[in-house]
């Protein structure tokens, strides 16, 4: 499962899953809180009864020994729906005849402790049982949710690599005809020549990129020095790039990740910090608290927020590319940060 369609579906898992287990948590409590109040309801009656009893010379051999009453006189008045309990009895008072005398029943809470925690068990069984019940649920409709987009997916990457496959060779064609072309003494300074060069350049680029995305299925995680990965893309943009300066920071950096895709944001983010420098400009990479950082002395960005947007673009625009490189590090849990500066700016890679 790729990084995009996990998402989708832990997002959906979760969501349902949290609103199902909210309403069982909510109906189990007031279930629980109900059923207790009941028990209270039963307890106070059965004192009630108990008195009954006594007042009536009925007897009280029927009730269990839990039960005992004394007779009590009160200066204020005892409202008869007195109900109180303690840590280990139920009181009741009873008015009897005679003013300020009552009957003091009391009953020990045993059998109510034990019928609530037998309630509170039955409860959280209950309830665990649901959770799972709905989890597995949860599980299988997010699947279901899924299946759509996984075939149109699977679809579309189909025909993006038949069209990549497909395009292989005119780029390649066009990679060695430039060249036979910079080789012929005539052209070696032409500036057409040179646009046309970076065209290329770019054109190969994007089709490198669109080569590893299709492939994030199937990434290998291999430990890696990444500062030799980023001396080899410095080096190809140098020859592309002669009149930028590179200053690189950076001895040894090891990291677990797929060759090819960090290779590739790299030679993404290195190429836009070229492409959009100042004439004579500076591109900075160095490793600074587990991070390696990709500062140019460019105009800088117009908004940082939307940088990764495919959409986006302005003269300092990103393009297609740093979409790609947003895809990419996200299949590889690398957080991408962009900070802006009065003169350039710094692109941050943290690896998790």
């Amino acid at each position: 499962m790729r990084h995009h369609e996990r998402t989708a579906f832990l997002k959906f898992f979760i969501i349902y899953f949290l609103s199902v287990a909210i309403l069982i948590l909510v109906a189990g409590f007031f279930y629980f809180s109900q059923t207790r109040d009941y028990f209270l309801k039963v307890e106070e009656f059965s004192l009630i009864e108990y008195a009954r009893h006594i007042k009536m010379g009925e007897g009280t051999k029927e009730f269990s020994e839990d039960y005992a009453q004394s007779f009590v006189t009160s200066d204020k008045h005892i409202d008869i729906t007195n109900f109180t309990s303690s840590e280990s009895e139920f009181i009741k008072f009873i008015p009897m005849q005679r003013n300020a005398f009552y009957m003091k029943v009391v009953k020990s809470t045993k059998d109510f402790d034990e019928k609530l925690w037998s309630l509170k068990e039955k409860v959280i069984v209950i309830q665990l049982l649901l959770l799972l019940f709905f989890a597995y649920l949860s599980y299988r409709l997010a699947k279901s949710a899924l299946k759509p987009l996984q075939d149109s997916i699977a679809t579309l990457d189909k025909f993006s690599k038949d069209l990549i496959h497909d395009l292989n060779t005119p780029v390649t064609s066009i990679k060695l005809n430039m060249k036979l072309l910079e080789k012929v003494p005539e052209l070696k300074n032409n500036n057409a020549v040179g646009r046309l060069n970076k065209s290329v350049h770019a054109i190969s680029e994007l089709h490198d990129s669109l080569t590893t995305l299709l492939q994030e299925e199937t990434f290998q995680m291999q430990t890696l020095n990444l500062c030799e990965i980023v001396e080899d893309v410095a080096l190809t943009q140098k020859q592309i790039y002669p009149r930028t300066e590179f200053k690189i920071e950076c001895s040894n950096f090891k990291v677990k990740l797929n060759h090819n895709a960090i290779k590739q944001i790299l030679q993404n983010i290195i190429s836009n910090a070229c492409k959009y420098n100042r004439v004579d400009g500076y591109v900075k990479i160095y490793k600074k608290n587990g991070s390696l950082y990709i500062e140019d002395g460019g105009d800088g960005i117009k908004d940082p927020s939307k940088i990764f947007d495919r959409s986006y673009s302005d003269e300092n625009g990103s393009g297609i590319g740093l979409d790609i490189v947003k895809r990419l590090a996200a299949a590889m849990n690398i957080q991408v940060k962009i900070e802006k500066k009065e003169v350039g700016t710094i692109f941050i890679l943290t690896m998790s």
